[in-house]
């Protein structure tokens, strides 16, 4: 156990300090400055310009950069938004219930489509059926899902102009945060259609997201499926009676 525990610990150290390196340069060596970006349209002195700088240590070399950036990390201590000033902790948390709202749509819609999916494949087997929703599940497993987005975005939303095209809900409405979740925060507040603008801009993330766990969902319950289908005592008692 312990030489399991040294070998886990001796894999984690590099790959710790790797994605640290990774996310400072990020950050730091790409082009463009960061006071720049968080000054935006408004314009700096040269006096404001060196205050933010020394600041937020920009002017120390980059090799004391990362000790300051390391050490923040291990204390819990992730900086502040460029754009927002806040902590990033405040940004993940007032964020985070979007994502897992988002998530549970996506997870409930592939499970709910993809194993009655699975099961009628395999017991159509070898049929249209079966042969067309094998297909599609291989194209939607192996489909770069950035592209799929686009293509939903610009048939949906730019040619038909049936869903939004961003956001989470209409600017028509003020939702009070409560939960974090907007369909469950748009009842809560009331507002005629607050509900139904937060499940059309739902729509479009909730298939794009779903579309790899399904096929995968599908494929699955079918294996599995005509797994039990040939049992013996399934095909018992399917056999004709003598």
């Amino acid at each position: 156990m312990l030489r399991y525990l040294l070998s886990r610990l001796a894999t984690f150290v590099p790959t710790f300090i790797g994605v640290t390196l990774v996310s400072f340069a990020f950050i730091r060596l790409l082009p463009g400055d960061p006071i720049l970006v968080m000054a935006g349209e408004r314009g700096l002195s040269d006096a404001d310009y060196a205050a933010l700088t020394a600041r937020y240590g920009f002017d120390q070399p980059l090799w004391i950069q990362y000790w300051e950036y390391l050490t923040g990390v291990l204390q819990g201590d992730l900086g502040q938004s460029f754009l927002t000033r806040r902590p990033v902790w405040d940004e993940f948390f007032a964020l985070f219930p979007a994502t897992v709202e988002l998530s549970l749509c996506a997870i409930v819609l592939a499970t709910l489509l993809g194993i009655p999916a699975g099961v009628i494949a395999a017991v159509n087997r070898g049929k249209f059926f079966d042969r067309a929703l094998m297909s599609t599940a291989l194209i939607g497993y192996s489909m770069p899902i950035f592209w799929w987005a686009l293509l939903l975005i610009i048939f949906f939303s730019g040619t038909l102009g049936w869903t939004p095209v961003s956001g989470r809900m209409s600017l028509m409405f003020f939702i009070e945060p409560v939960t974090g979740f907007m369909l469950i925060d748009s009842l809560l507040s009331g507002q005629e259609g607050a509900f139904a603008s937060a499940v059309s801009h739902l729509i479009l993330p909730t298939i794009v997201l779903a579309t790899i766990p399904l096929a995968i969902i599908a494929r699955q319950t079918r294996s599995a499926m005509l797994e039990v289908l040939s049992e013996d005592y399934i095909r018992t008692a399917c056999a004709p009676a003598a």
